[in-house]
């Protein structure tokens, strides 16, 4: 892997005061946000890019709501979020406004992106095991509802999945029933 690493940088949020590091893989610029004291198991969400929820917050997904409620554990609690450039399940941000215009004809979210010619989540996780080693880190708990993730760091121990439930509104129940249905997400 070559990547590139960023100088440490802070940054006051009004979830709290972090610490910011961005690493550089080919194209795609992540971000680790953390406290600056590190416990020897920190809390860490792996966090995917969504444009439309992060930024606009779209009411169509809980990614939003995930990470602000990371954001906000990790200020109390200590640990890191890891927000990883792959927007949409990794399938871009154009592929995912296609997917967004099937799923408002009807499809849910995997049939979408298998209708575009994606698999039902093409993300990868790579970098997460490069990160975390480089931060020294070799026992996490995971934030995280989704199983592909409690598996996806082979040099990293999960020591504790720790549960990131959202409360569902009307535009995002039936997502939240795919995932939970269909991807086998822990909710």
């Amino acid at each position: 892997m070559n990547i590139k690493i960023s100088e440490v940088a802070n940054l006051p949020s009004r979830f709290g005061d972090f610490k910011v590091k961005a690493f550089k893989e080919g194209q795609k610029e992540h971000l680790v946000i953390y406290v600056e004291e590190l416990d020897e198991i920190p809390a860490v969400r792996v966090h995917s890019e969504c444009l439309t929820g992060d930024a606009i917050g779209s009411l169509k997904c809980d990614c939003r709501d995930q990470l602000e409620y990371a954001l906000s554990l990790i200020n109390e609690k200590g640990g890191m979020v890891i927000y990883l450039r792959q927007e949409g399940r990794n399938i871009g941000l154009l592929n995912k406004i296609n997917a967004y215009a099937l799923q408002d004809k009807g499809y849910n979210t995997i049939e979408a992106n298998h209708q575009l010619g994606f698999a039902t989540d093409e993300r990868t996780y790579e970098i997460v095991t490069f990160i975390l080693h480089h931060f020294g880190i070799k026992k996490i708990k995971l934030l995280t509802n989704n199983p592909d993730k409690i598996s996806a760091f082979p040099d990293i121990e999960i020591v504790e999945r720790l549960p990131i439930i959202m409360k569902a509104n009307q535009h995002n129940k039936g997502y939240l029933d795919v995932k939970r249905d269909a991807m086998g997400h822990l909710l």
